[in-house]
């Protein structure tokens, strides 16, 4: 593990020193995402590859059997309730 030390200047700002930013592939004007792990209440700093690839990683026993389209559940779902609304009119 590789620490990292910064300081929050008058501002309010944190730096991320340069080794650091070159290690995440960030430059000026780059997201990134403070992710508190609830268990052990550590921060970590992901930029957003990072972090969808977390939540994938984080869902993806919930769909590990699952051969159908989400998207395509979700649009016919959502076409469904459009008919219902419909109807009621």
């Amino acid at each position: 593990m590789t620490t990292f030390s910064m300081k929050i200047d008058k501002n309010n700002r944190v730096v991320l020193p340069l080794e650091l930013r070159e290690k995440l592939g960030v430059s000026v004007g780059a997201k990134l995402y403070a992710v508190e792990d609830e268990e052990t209440g550590e921060i970590n700093l992901k930029t957003w590859p990072q972090l969808l690839e977390s939540v994938q990683r984080a869902f993806a026993p919930y769909f590990k059997d699952y051969k159908g389209s989400l998207v395509d559940e979700l649009i016919a779902d959502r076409r469904e309730e459009a008919r219902r609304e419909m109807e009621e009119l």
